[in-house]
């Protein structure tokens, strides 16, 4: 038995016929028409059963059970497409950093910050003083303003707390913002920064966070997977291949922050360890960036963090075009770096800064977003089997959504089968009456 039909929809199904584990380039390149890249069926329907897309194609060839049913919805012809991806972010914290955005107006750079004692560590004074209540009240009023936007999937990375502790209550917290409408994944962070105790022990900290920190973040299934921050002024490869080691010991997925601020060869360490994605890599060489192709590791673009540290090198995106390397986009919400709520902006941003096109980005925040957290099977398309995640939108054309900056063209969004939410036209507020 089907919960509910839509029908008189536009449908971007991110579909190609590729197959689930295909590269970038099949959901989204340069070649093409835009339509076929992000698998349109127009008009089309979608049947909905215990929270997972039973049935979607062209409107004409709906069975006509479904259309018998008693929970029939018309989209008015409104655009559908998966249900957003944010695949990156940091949302569970303490504090701000609002005096570094003017350090940074003055010149500062972000080593300058971090090694002046600010940055990452500024951070995680606030957090290990904050309650684990605390974190969850902030957190989740970030959250809200993401998942007005069309979110329902969001990864959230622990990584300020930097003692066994308070790393455990950051992904408590981060568990705890999970609920109708919104699936949470969880990557510990630990080896983020170095803490202030450990600053001439470095080796040292890493042994806390193998030897310690995994197991008991494993032991408290806490957490989807293990991250790491390989760069000059965190921590180097062989460090993070530690760290990773110690992850696959204790069946945990691995993804990275590589190659942000400079070429520490972690595109390549990501591709090594299967890692699901490899994170920033304004600074990936072409070797890495095949060898990510090769793995299957997908590469996660973040223009929040480049526009907001005004940096000048970007991701080598015609490289990962060549090379096949699937690209997702994220917000990178966090207190320092990329203090961002809005995952349009970041398609607009993927695009004017990137280079993306708009059918690339929105590939990147659904079926890329997706095989970032090794959910591809789960959601960021609209195909048979998977959650029943779509948004409806007030659009002429899906390339608005990364084309216009600062509107929320929402109207409603659907969780697991479920309507959480129906906007007025142009994303204005909760209309008068649901569907």
């Amino acid at each position: 038995m089907w919960d509910s039909v839509w029908i008189n929809a536009r449908l971007a199904t991110f579909d190609t016929g590729a197959g689930s584990d295909a590269p970038a380039s099949a959901a989204g390149g340069r070649r093409g028409d835009a339509k076929d890249l992000i698998g349109a069926i127009e008009p089309g329907a979608i049947a909905v059963a215990a929270g997972r897309i039973a049935w979607i194609g062209p409107m004409a060839d709906l069975p006509v059970g479904y259309q018998r049913s008693q929970a029939l919805h018309d989209a008015g012809g409104r655009w559908i497409t998966p249900g957003l991806i944010d695949c990156h972010t940091h949302l569970v914290h303490g504090g701000h950093r609002a005096a570094e955005f003017a350090l940074r107006l003055d010149g500062a750079s972000y080593e300058e910050i971090a090694k002046a004692g600010g940055g990452i560590l500024a951070t995680v004074t606030a957090t290990r003083g904050a309650d684990e209540d605390a974190l969850v009240a902030g957190a989740s009023a970030r959250l809200a303003r993401l998942m007005a936007e069309g979110v329902t999937t969001v990864e959230v990375k622990s990584g300020y707390g930097l003692d066994t502790a308070s790393e455990l209550k950051m992904l408590r917290a981060a568990g705890r913002l999970a609920g109708p409408g919104i699936r949470v994944r969880r990557s510990f962070l630990g080896a983020h920064a170095v803490p202030p105790d450990y600053a001439d022990r470095r080796d040292d900290y890493v042994a806390l966070v193998v030897e310690e920190m995994i197991p008991a973040v494993a032991a408290g299934r806490l957490a989807d997977a293990v991250d790491a921050f390989g760069e000059r002024i965190a921590f180097t490869p062989a460090q993070v291949a530690r760290v990773f080691e110690a992850a696959k010991t204790h069946g945990l997925a691995v993804k990275l922050h590589a190659d942000q601020l400079s070429d520490q060869g972690g595109a390549a360490l990501a591709a090594r360890f299967g890692a699901l994605s490899a994170d920033h890599l304004e600074y990936a060489d072409p070797d890495g960036l095949a060898a990510m192709a090769a793995a299957g590791t997908v590469a996660v673009l973040l223009p929040g963090a480049y526009y907001t540290l005004r940096q000048s090198r970007r991701p080598a995106v015609d490289a990962m075009r060549r090379h096949g390397v699937a690209m997702a986009l994220a917000t990178d919400c966090n207190p320092g770096s990329s203090p961002a709520t809005s995952l349009l902006l970041m398609l607009n941003m993927g695009c004017t800064l990137f280079g993306l096109t708009p059918a690339e980005a929105l590939a990147g925040v659904t079926v890329n977003a997706a095989r970032a957290l090794g959910l591809d099977g789960e959601c960021g398309r609209l195909v048979a089997g998977q959650a029943a995640d779509f948004v409806l939108w007030d659009i002429d054309d899906p390339a608005e959504l990364a084309y216009r900056i600062g509107w929320n063209p929402v109207h409603a969004v659907v969780s697991d089968g479920a309507v959480r939410e129906v906007l007025e036209p142009g994303g204005a507020g909760p209309a008068d009456e649901p569907w």
